[in-house]
């Protein structure tokens, strides 16, 4: 079989592969990667970097780069055959994690090259490389008992398979539920847009009038428009019910017991390696060195916004009362009475600004930001291999003329695509003799899509969340460092990985910026300066609240993992309870079941680490504060950026790489600012 998996294309053939290539192209790939272990580890005496880690590291390069597009592919066109073969394969890769990792002779050979003369001549990403390794061999049960190490082995496998089920719960439920609607007057206040998707998707469905949905546009468009409160209250619970034991689809497609799973397994692995806790754990690869420097940075923060969240949600009840007769704030209701408020208060309606955010100006815009900012060029290529008709391809070029990456845009919500939004790697780059190896991202984002004949238009937290992924997305193409292992986001700490996407935020409400990615989609108008002022003056509009916010998901997210107890369970919901009584202002109904699509923690990197969010946000703002100082497009402080952060990957310390860009160690002092928090 000539299978697309194995061809030695520079870029994925995703027209061509099928879910029966999948299975045998990992099992190909894998053999390989034990035989060349294997083969190297036999065949020296004396290791070195060029006889043993560089083979294997080109080995496991060739693997990364076919379960790469599988793995996106199943996010982003799933199929019931692509599913269960993604499935089939990850005990397989989780296993052969795990064989690496306790590998005792693959172990003791990076041990001597470690501690042999020639290390002091390797470059510090290749030094950085080997001590990452180390670590990782222990975090892998390197020093356990055979029998340790078997269960070891066992609940790396099912906490694989259970993260995917967890996922795959949360996208047929969110897919599960639809709601036709046939007369208009039920959607009375949606903007023409969003009942024009509505049209739209009902007419994809074959049904005449307006569906909606629990993607995500769909859903914010009735929370923030709908003038009829038990549609928002339907809404509301079906989209916060999603893969749970409650509300339309109740134990359909319910999480409660992987949650469960997954915690215990997550604790019992801790336990294994010595851990006194899944949070101890998770720290072994972030720069929060213990679990009190977490808990103590979100409680600090929640200390000094609680004040602020509790007088943000006592102006909005009393807005909501005085304004239109609503005693009984709900949770359904916040959403819409805010964009009541926001337009009461600043004369700013959303759907107004939209109209300035045509994504024809948005991604052009994003791209000379950038360009300035870095001496970058970006062009679009066409005539690629593709997974979907939406998807665009674009390359980045240095003012020298040398290609630095290239990117895949995947932006609107459809049906069998996972929700949010996110960055992930396609190819890593390395340097192998003369040739290096172009770094390649996917840039995947669930946009309201363009309806008709217009262009789609964006909010500005749509455009904020492009600018954030695009800021992963240098962070992983613009890497200078030619080793795989630290090269892009590689070996970066977990909770310093979303400065460079945080960071790029700042542009979306700087004036000068703001000039390149808006523009009337209809009249190609700039963005008036009154519409600028108001879209200023209410930046801060609630940021106590969505501070909080904030801060409950992560200290849950915390307190679920380090107090976890084998004897009582998860205690999933009793602990957000806590902690809403700690943090929260809003109370959600008791049918609530957020955690149950929390899949940041539970399917994603995130967990015991959903703090790196507000942790590198003191970075990245921190790091902006120095722009503001110097002006927001000054040349040398861009190429300081860049030099210092983003082509470094992460081949150096974080904090050393941001004292070498700013001179000192971060202060909160720009966050709180930021968010119009007294400091």
């Amino acid at each position: 079989m000539n299978n697309p998996l194995l061809q030695t294309s520079a870029l994925p053939l995703f027209s061509q592969i099928k879910p029966e290539h999948i299975e045998p192209a990992i099992d190909q790939l894998l053999a390989e990667a034990r035989s060349v272990v294997e083969q190297h580890l036999q065949a020296a005496t004396e290791y070195t970097w060029e006889n043993l880690i560089e083979p294997i590291e080109n080995a496991e390069d060739r693997l990364s780069k076919a379960w790469s597009p599988v793995s996106h592919m199943n996010s982003v066109i799933n199929s019931d055959a692509l599913r269960d073969a993604y499935n089939a394969c990850l005990p397989k890769l989780s296993e052969y994690s795990t064989e690496m990792g306790q590998n005792e002779r693959l172990f003791n050979a990076y041990q001597s090259i470690a501690d042999s003369d020639t290390y002091a001549t390797l470059d510090v990403a290749q030094q950085k490389i080997i001590q990452n390794a180390l670590r990782d061999f222990r975090l892998s049960g390197i020093d356990l008992d055979a029998e340790k190490k078997q269960r070891y082995k066992e609940i790396s496998q099912e906490l694989s398979q259970l993260a995917s089920k967890y996922e795959e719960n949360l996208m047929d439920a969110t897919n599960a539920w639809s709601k036709l609607i046939r007369d208009e007057d039920d959607l009375a206040g949606l903007p023409e847009s969003a009942l024009a998707v509505a049209r739209q998707t009902a007419e994809s469905h074959n049904e005449e009038g307006w569906m909606i949905t629990l993607q995500f546009p769909s859903y914010s468009a009735v929370m923030t428009y709908a003038d009829n409160r038990e549609l928002r209250r339907e809404h509301y619970e079906a989209f916060a019910t999603r893969a749970s034991d409650q509300g339309p689809h109740a134990g359909l497609y319910d999480n409660s017991e992987i949650m469960e799973k997954i915690l215990a397994l997550r604790h019992e692995k801790a336990l294994l390696l010595g851990f006194k806790n899944f949070a101890e754990l998770s720290l072994a690869k972030k720069m929060a060195e213990k679990p009190e420097d977490v808990t103590g940075f979100l409680e600090d923060l929640s200390d000094r916004s609680w004040r602020q969240a509790r007088k943000d949600l006592v102006d909005l009840r009393q807005f909501a009362k005085q304004h239109y007769g609503i005693g009984d704030l709900q949770p359904w209701d916040i959403g819409y009475y805010s964009e009541k408020m926001r337009q009461h208060h600043y004369q700013l309606s959303q759907e107004a600004v939209k109209a300035y955010f045509p994504i024809t100006r948005v991604l052009p815009g994003l791209f000379a930001v950038v360009e300035k900012l870095f001496g970058l060029n970006i062009s679009e290529i066409t005539g690629f291999d593709s997974w979907h008709p939406d998807v665009r391809f674009f390359e980045i070029h240095d003012q020298h003329g040398q290609l630095r990456g290239q990117f895949y845009t995947d932006l609107y919500a459809r049906p069998k695509k996972r929700g949010g939004a996110w960055m992930d790697d396609c190819v890593s780059r390395k340097k192998s003799g003369d040739r290096i190896q172009t770094p390649v991202a996917y840039l995947t984002c669930n946009f309201t899509p363009p309806a008709g004949n217009d262009p789609a238009l964006l909010t500005h937290d749509e455009v904020t969340t492009l600018f954030h992924e695009f800021g992963h997305g240098l962070h992983h193409m613009l890497t200078q460092i030619d080793h795989l292992g630290v090269s892009g986001i590689n070996g970066v700490e977990w909770d310093a990985v979303e400065l460079p996407s945080q960071f790029m935020e700042n542009w979306c409400w700087e004036k000068e910026a703001l000039a390149l990615i808006s523009g009337h989609y209809q009249t190609g108008e700039s963005l008036p300066e009154d519409l600028f002022n108001k879209m200023l003056a209410a930046r801060n509009f609630q940021s106590g609240m969505m501070m909080v916010r904030q801060l409950e998901f992560s200290l849950f997210d915390f307190r679920i993992h380090r107090d976890y107890d084998p004897k009582k369970g998860g205690r999933i919901y009793q602990t957000l309870e806590q902690v809403r009584d700690m943090v929260a202002v809003i109370k959600p109904p008791k049918f609530n079941r957020f955690a149950h699509s929390f899949s940041h923690i539970f399917a994603g990197g995130y967990a015991a680490g959903y703090y790196s969010y507000k942790w590198a946000e003191v970075l990245s703002s921190d790091a902006f504060s120095l722009f503001e100082e110097k002006g927001i497009f000054d040349q040398e402080t861009g190429h300081a950026f860049l030099t210092n952060i983003l082509e470094k990957g992460g081949s150096e310390n974080a904090m050393d790489l941001f004292v070498c860009f700013r001179g000192r160690k971060p202060t909160i002092d720009a966050l709180l600012r930021h968010n119009g928090i007294a400091a």
